[in-house]
């Protein structure tokens, strides 16, 4: 009896079409890897690392602004390429000193930066250490936050931060005779009206030194002063010293017609 032989089966199915027809498990058609990655969810995931990362920058600079009130950056100037102790100072952060660890900077020592602080930001001026250490003609103003001594140009006595009436150094003296003149109202009145551009003349005059330093190209500014919450107003309050009290304007003005 013959052999019978066994038909094979057609690759078409009952309406005539390929069952595996364009599909990528087609026998002898190699599936591409980068299709397979993408199906299994394999591969380098590139655009996620790099929205990762904008995320966590993003982050970092909202949350240092919410911190600082004031800055992007945690305080620290952004890197200038041609500057090694900038990139240096990016790179490692804001730094935090006391007054008294503030003090050991104040250029005695050869081994340690020149520091010096302005309204409780501190700044590298070891660039300057003709002028700001030993013998230089600012060295009083290293090693310390002398804000007030920016204002009242007292650099011996007001080597300090503290603000408190540094206004009266803007605010005429009292003259029994001129004062005489005026209701004891009016009186209060101008003298609360100079008091009050007094202490905006304190701002200017500080605000002075704060824009120089800040804009300098020169010193680096590297973090802030660390002091207890509400330190401005402790402490017995300063005297104005015997420079800004003689650098005083002279009495107020008289009334007019007297």
């Amino acid at each position: 009896m013959a052999d019978v032989r066994q038909r094979k089966p057609d690759s078409t199915d009952s309406q005539g079409s390929r069952s595996s027809r364009g599909s990528p498990s087609s026998p002898g058609k190699p599936v591409p890897k980068e299709v397979l990655e993408k199906e299994d969810g394999r591969g380098f995931p590139v655009l996620d690392i790099l929205r990762s990362l904008v995320f966590v920058l993003l982050a970092s600079s909202a949350l240092s602004y919410f911190v600082t009130g004031e800055n992007f950056f945690w305080g620290v100037q952004r890197p200038q390429w041609s500057r090694l102790d900038v990139v240096k100072a990016y790179i490692s952060g804001p730094k935090q000193y006391t007054d008294a660890d503030l003090a050991l900077y104040d250029g005695t020592n050869p081994d340690l930066p020149i520091l010096l602080a302005i309204n409780g930001t501190i700044y590298d001026v070891s660039r300057g250490r003709k002028f700001y250490g030993p013998g230089g003609s600012y060295s009083f103003f290293a090693g310390a936050d002398a804000s007030r001594a920016f204002v009242t140009n007292c650099f011996q006595e007001d080597r300090n931060p503290d603000l408190r009436g540094a206004e009266l150094a803007f605010i005429p003296r009292d003259d029994v005779e001129v004062d005489a003149l005026y209701t004891s109202g009016e009186l209060k009145n101008i003298k609360a009206l100079e008091k009050r551009n007094a202490k905006v003349e304190v701002h200017k005059a500080l605000k002075h030194w704060v824009d120089f330093f800040e804009n300098s190209p020169k010193y680096t500014k590297i973090g802030r002063v660390k002091r207890q919450p509400g330190w401005e107003t402790k402490g017995p309050l300063q005297t104005l010293c015997a420079k800004a009290e003689a650098a005083r304007p002279s009495a107020r003005a008289r009334p007019e017609g007297k």
